[in-house]
């Protein structure tokens, strides 16, 4: 009974939230970022029943028998599959959530910028399942610019690049709001699949998505660097169907990849052909900035300089952005106030 009474709060922490198609943060507020998972699940296609959730999840992925499936839940940065999405948001409000509490967290969660209203509507019923007693919803792209401090509330035109997992997103912002936007659904998980595609038709090497991710990780680039990597990459081979292991060059990552990351180029030149002239002239003056896990690719930053004859920067933590601005926004009421897309739900 003593033990129960320790463990009670009356208030929940005040929780900012990046919901992304690879992985969940969370912020609480006063302690940082707090939880990084991948957003995957394993369920018995028996019973339904949840096996793993994050981690654990993840590395069942491409592993598993016919009885279980590893599934993320989120595609393209909004929610597939609403009952296992619910299960999995609840898993890791619980994880930061270890008290127990008489009145729920405050919650603000970064959405894509062009989310239809049933989308974000899915976003706060999924929040306020899990017990929140405020559910604020904020444009990613708003989010990643307060996260990478750059000055939102000024009469500034700032543009931002967030390449994510499902979604690619530039944005110009000025005024704590979004001027004009773009999005695709090419972004990271599309860079695994080129890779894999790659393997599969030059090297006749069939590979699964995490070894696709691990070679984006450890060797691509976007242009060949001056002193070219290699890494051994193991598979099935294709033509004799047993085992097999070739080397794959950074060279040869780059050439996969070069299709996703010119259609990623396309729609942030089409953003900038939609700024209105004086965003235009501090655009030019300030730049542009890249957030995500597609900025830490490699070279992508003065690729996209030569496409557009700008300033480019990768944010001082690009896989951190998005959810530093939701937990900055748990810090400045004001400032939710005037950027949030949605009207508070309260329980």
């Amino acid at each position: 009974m003593f033990k129960d009474l320790f463990n009670f709060r009356i208030f929940g922490h005040s929780l900012g939230i990046d919901l992304g198609t690879s992985n969940t943060l969370i912020y609480a507020r006063g302690e940082g970022v707090i939880l990084r998972m991948p957003s995957v699940l394993a369920v018995s296609r028996r019973n339904g029943k949840v096996l793993a959730i994050g981690e654990e999840a993840k590395r069942m992925i491409g592993k598993t028998p016919q009885n279980i499936l590893a599934v993320r839940p989120l595609q393209d940065g909004v929610i597939a599959d609403f009952e296992i999405t619910q299960t999995m948001f609840k898993y890791f409000i619980s994880r930061v959530q270890r008290h127990h509490i008489l009145v729920g967290p405050k919650m603000v969660i970064g959405v894509p910028s062009r989310a239809t209203e049933v989308e974000k509507k899915a976003v706060m019923e999924i929040a306020t399942e899990a017990g929140a007693r405020q559910v604020h919803l904020v444009a990613e792209p708003v989010a990643a610019v307060i996260g990478a401090d750059l000055p939102i509330s000024e009469p500034l035109g700032n543009m931002i690049v967030d390449i994510g997992g499902g979604t690619s997103e530039a944005a110009i912002i000025s005024l704590d709001g979004v001027v004009t936007s773009n999005s695709t659904r090419i972004a990271g998980d599309e860079m695994d699949q080129a890779i894999v595609q790659y393997l599969r038709e030059k090297h006749n090497l069939l590979i699964g998505d995490q070894m696709a991710e691990k070679i984006k990780i450890s060797i691509g680039c976007v242009h060949s660097p001056s002193q070219e990597k290699k890494m051994r990459v193991r598979g099935r081979d294709l033509a004799t169907g047993f085992p097999n292991e070739v080397e794959i060059s950074s060279g040869e990552v780059s050439e996969a990849l070069s299709s996703v990351v010119n259609t990623i180029c396309d729609m942030i030149e089409a953003t900038l052909e939609q700024s209105p002239p004086e965003l235009a002239g501090d655009i030019m003056e300030r730049g542009i900035c890249l957030t995500g896990g597609g900025a830490c690719l490699a070279g992508l930053d003065k690729y996209v300089s030569k496409r557009t004859k700008l300033c480019v920067k990768v944010a001082p933590d690009p896989l951190l952005s998005v959810v530093l601005g939701t937990g900055k926004l748990l810090e400045d009421q004001n400032l939710l106030s005037n950027v949030e897309m949605t009207s508070t739900l309260e329980s």
